[in-house]
Protein backbone atom coordinates (compact mmCIF):
# COMPACT_ATOMS: atom_id res chain seq x y z
CA UNK A 1 0.00 0.00 0.00
CA UNK A 2 1.33 3.41 -0.93
CA UNK A 3 0.18 6.89 0.11
CA UNK A 4 -2.43 7.12 -2.67
CA UNK A 5 -3.86 3.71 -1.74
CA UNK A 6 -4.06 4.86 1.87
CA UNK A 7 -5.94 8.01 0.84
CA UNK A 8 -8.38 5.90 -1.18
CA UNK A 9 -8.97 3.65 1.86
CA UNK A 10 -9.64 6.73 4.00
CA UNK A 11 -12.12 7.93 1.37
CA UNK A 12 -13.93 4.58 1.51
CA UNK A 13 -14.11 4.56 5.31
CA UNK A 14 -15.10 8.19 5.93
CA UNK A 15 -18.50 8.86 4.44
CA UNK A 16 -18.66 12.02 2.36
CA UNK A 17 -14.89 12.61 2.22
CA UNK A 18 -13.40 13.29 -1.20
CA UNK A 19 -10.17 11.67 -2.35
CA UNK A 20 -8.52 15.11 -2.43
CA UNK A 21 -9.51 15.78 1.19
CA UNK A 22 -8.32 12.32 2.22
CA UNK A 23 -5.00 12.93 0.47
CA UNK A 24 -4.58 16.21 2.37
CA UNK A 25 -5.44 14.45 5.65
CA UNK A 26 -2.95 11.64 5.02
CA UNK A 27 -0.27 14.19 4.08
CA UNK A 28 -1.00 16.16 7.27
CA UNK A 29 -0.79 13.09 9.52
CA UNK A 30 2.42 11.80 7.94
CA UNK A 31 3.94 15.29 7.99
CA UNK A 32 3.11 15.69 11.67
CA UNK A 33 4.68 12.32 12.49
CA UNK A 34 7.81 13.29 10.54
CA UNK A 35 8.03 16.69 12.24
CA UNK A 36 7.74 15.11 15.69
CA UNK A 37 10.45 12.55 14.89
CA UNK A 38 12.74 15.27 13.52
CA UNK A 39 12.46 17.13 16.82
CA UNK A 40 13.31 13.95 18.76
CA UNK A 41 9.82 13.15 20.04
CA UNK A 42 8.24 9.71 20.18
CA UNK A 43 4.92 9.28 18.41
CA UNK A 44 2.56 6.76 20.02
CA UNK A 45 -0.72 5.77 18.44
CA UNK A 46 -2.74 3.69 20.89
CA UNK A 47 -3.48 0.22 19.56
CA UNK A 48 -1.20 0.74 16.55
CA UNK A 49 2.34 1.33 17.77
CA UNK A 50 5.11 3.77 18.59
CA UNK A 51 7.57 5.50 16.27
CA UNK A 52 10.88 6.69 17.70
CA UNK A 53 14.33 7.75 16.53
CA UNK A 54 17.31 5.55 17.38
CA UNK A 55 21.02 6.02 16.92
CA UNK A 56 22.82 3.53 14.70
CA UNK A 57 26.49 2.79 15.27
CA UNK A 58 29.00 3.00 12.45
CA UNK A 59 30.01 -0.36 11.05
CA UNK A 60 32.03 -2.08 8.37
CA UNK A 61 30.28 -3.19 5.20
CA UNK A 62 30.97 -4.00 1.58
CA UNK A 63 30.30 -2.08 -1.60
CA UNK A 64 27.70 -4.28 -3.35
CA UNK A 65 29.07 -3.38 -6.80
CA UNK A 66 32.76 -3.96 -6.22
CA UNK A 67 32.85 -6.07 -3.06
CA UNK A 68 35.38 -3.64 -1.58
CA UNK A 69 35.24 -3.16 2.22
CA UNK A 70 33.93 0.21 3.34
CA UNK A 71 32.92 2.08 6.48
CA UNK A 72 29.22 2.79 6.97
CA UNK A 73 28.81 5.99 8.97
CA UNK A 74 26.86 6.23 12.19
CA UNK A 75 23.45 7.82 11.83
CA UNK A 76 19.88 7.89 13.02
CA UNK A 77 16.93 5.78 11.92
CA UNK A 78 13.24 5.44 12.65
CA UNK A 79 12.20 2.52 14.83
CA UNK A 80 8.62 1.21 15.00
CA UNK A 81 7.32 -0.90 17.86
CA UNK A 82 4.00 -2.51 17.05
CA UNK A 83 1.06 -2.20 19.40
CA UNK A 84 -0.73 -5.16 20.96
CA UNK A 85 -3.68 -5.00 18.54
CA UNK A 86 -1.42 -5.21 15.48
CA UNK A 87 0.82 -7.82 17.09
CA UNK A 88 -2.23 -9.97 17.88
CA UNK A 89 -3.63 -9.59 14.36
CA UNK A 90 -0.34 -10.57 12.76
CA UNK A 91 0.06 -13.59 15.00
CA UNK A 92 -3.52 -14.81 14.66
CA UNK A 93 -4.55 -13.96 18.22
Amino acid sequence: MNKRDLAIEVTRKVEGMSEAAATRAVDAVLGSIGDALESGEKVGIKGFGTFSVRDRKGRKGRNPKTGEPMEIAAGKGVHFKQGLRIKGALNGN
